[in-house]
Formats: C-alpha cells, structure tokens, sequence
C-alpha cells in the first residue's frame, strides 16, 4: 500500500501541469497589451488636441477674414480712407 501511494504521489509530482506554464506567460502578455492600450489612448488624446487647436486657427483665420473684408467695404463706400 505504501509503495502504491508512492507512485500515485510521484505520478501527481512529474504530472506537468499544462495551466501553470500558461499563468507565467500571461503577466508579460496583460502588461504589454496595458502598455499599448494606454500608448494609443495617448495618442488619441494628442490627435484630439491638435484638430482643436487647427479647428481654433481655422476659426480665427475665418474671423479676421471677416473683418478684413468689412476694412474693404469701408474703404469701398469711402467711409475710411
């Protein structure tokens, strides 16, 4: 009987376990994929940040448009010289 607990011990003690060789690899791969995650959230925000500040520009050239084309009119009706 002891020779037989033995072996079913030395059998669950050989047995590679195939979940344990999974659960190393898995921290390398979570932390990489939360790495490139936050990289293109990052890079998203930038993006946002950049099409605002050329939608500002665009909105300012578009203003001082306007009032460049009002100095015109003045000069036009001869209400500036």
């Amino acid at each position: 009987m002891i020779i037989s607990d033995d072996s079913s011990g030395a059998k669950n003690g050989t047995k590679a376990d195939p979940h344990a060789a999974s659960k190393k690899d898995t921290g390398p791969k979570i932390a990489i994929i939360f790495v490139f995650v936050v990289a293109i959230v990052f890079f998203a925000f930038f993006l946002f940040k950049f099409w605002q500040k050329k939608k500002r520009e665009e909105q300012y050239a578009r203003l001082l448009k306007l009032f460049e084309e009002d100095d015109d009119l003045e000069v036009e009706l001869g209400l500036r010289d």
